[in-house]
């Protein structure tokens, strides 16, 4: 369950912790399960993105048969999923960044908690000691059919310096990798809007810059 798994993935992998508080409420992280919010394969699920961007892999078994899969590459449609007839999702395989790997995840909502996701974005950087870009990995829920990489977004920010103007560049690219719809959460431009300015979040969270203090629902009471 969410409630299990918080403790171990949070002091591994800490901005994990915030996201998975704010997923549902207690009842809800004391039985919803990371495995059952992969398989549902919900394209606004709040694990996979992460888990994408920090490289999971996928354990799915039919009686004693056992396969492992990219967890990017489980996801083939909109409520279509790589899973034979009689298999489940066994394990979730997570890596655990680098030292000096910068990780960050982030929902955009109607409300701060207890709320369907509308975009979520998660990236995972590797700079050079020069400050270029030597690994970037960008996936969101809420922007296509399922969860999905930035590819365009990724290849004009690798091997790049890691600057205001190499982002803002990169933003362009955005158009290319999604095309996200309108319905009862965000319209397709908010989502379009938001993705990009989340990457520009990213940027200044990770470059120095004095980002705003986000006060938890327990700091707040």
């Amino acid at each position: 369950t969410y409630t299990e798994a918080f403790s171990t993935l949070a002091k591994r992998i800490p901005a994990l912790g915030p996201l998975f508080d704010r997923i549902g409420g207690d009842q809800v992280r004391n039985m919803g399960t990371i495995g059952g919010n992969i398989a549902n394969g919900s394209p606004i699920g709040d694990t996979p993105p992460p888990l994408i961007a920090l490289g999971a892999q996928l354990t799915l078994r039919r009686g004693n048969t056992r396969r492992t899969i990219p967890l990017e590459d489980f996801f083939i449609g909109y409520g279509k999923q790589d899973r034979q007839p009689g298999e489940f999702v066994e394990a979730v395989h997570v890596p655990v960044p680098a030292k000096g790997t910068k990780f960050a995840v982030y929902k955009i909502t109607k409300r701060r908690d207890e709320d369907i996701t509308s975009a979520l974005g998660a990236f995972l950087l590797t700079l050079a000691s020069d400050g270029m870009v030597t690994d970037i990995r960008i996936a969101y829920g809420g922007m296509a059919a399922t969860p999905k990489r930035a590819f365009g977004v990724e290849k004009a920010l690798l091997g790049n310096p890691w600057t205001e103007a190499t982002v803002e560049q990169a933003m362009a690219e955005y158009a290319r990798d999604f095309t996200p719809l309108t319905d009862m959460r965000a319209s397709a431009e908010y989502r379009a809007l938001a993705a990009r300015n989340l990457l520009l979040r990213f940027f200044a969270e990770t470059s120095g810059t004095k980002a705003p203090i986000q006060i938890s629902r327990y700091e707040a009471a």
